[in-house]
């Protein structure tokens, strides 16, 4: 936000909950009255829960996933469509993962969340491609964040080494890798780009 700002940019934060459907229709509501319309959203926020086998889970960390990665982006998008019809259209991306396109030993939950979001981003997709909506997801391979370290320290000892070597080109990404194909999604220059999910995966996927 401050870098925003630093450049000559406005910029807007809004704490919110997207879990809870009063502090979503809030924080679209902000973003309207501060800039007087929505043309872009980029869904972020999720969580990866307690990694482990299926039969060692619980219902509390299912639900605790599936509220943050499914809720959140159901609501978001509910909200965000809604203004973006009134104001002539928009560009919507979904962050998933990989993981809504393969399988993962350990996090079944977080891989069955992710698959949902994939699932919303193409039928969102196909709904709202003749109003002016486009939504897309991308889908990153393991990447250099908070969440990627807890989630390999849960695993356990050489967990890291071992996922970052999953990637053909033998490395984890890093966050502005992500930043830019979220930033091509959005731009007119995908126009013609609606209901895919574009993997920044390190050719994981392409095995």
């Amino acid at each position: 936000m401050a870098l925003i700002q630093e450049i000559g940019g406005k910029a807007t934060f809004v704490q919110t909950d997207v879990t809870r459907e009063p502090e979503v229709a809030g924080l679209v509501g902000a973003t309207l009255a501060a800039y007087g319309r929505l043309d872009v959203a980029f869904n972020n926020a999720g969580v990866e829960g307690t990694p482990g086998s299926i039969h060692e889970q619980t219902v509390e960390n299912y639900q605790h996933i599936m509220d943050a990665n499914v809720l959140g982006v159901f609501l978001s998008l509910k909200h965000e469509i809604a203004a973006m019809l009134k104001g002539g259209g928009g560009a919507i991306v979904n962050n998933a993962s990989v993981a809504e396109l393969v399988g993962f030993p350990g996090a079944a939950l977080y891989v069955a969340s992710k698959h949902a979001v994939l699932g919303l981003t193409k039928s969102a997709a196909l709904e709202y491609a003749t109003r002016g909506i486009r939504v897309n997801a991308v889908a990153p391979g393991a990447i250099e964040t908070p969440m990627f370290d807890r989630f390999t320290a849960a695993l356990g000892t050489d967990s890291h080494r071992q996922i970052a070597a999953l990637h053909p080109m033998g490395r984890t990404g890093q966050t502005g890798e992500i930043a830019t194909a979220v930033l091509w999604l959005c731009s007119d220059e995908a126009s013609f780009v609606t209901g895919q999910s574009l993997a920044v995966d390190g050719g994981w996927t392409a095995k």
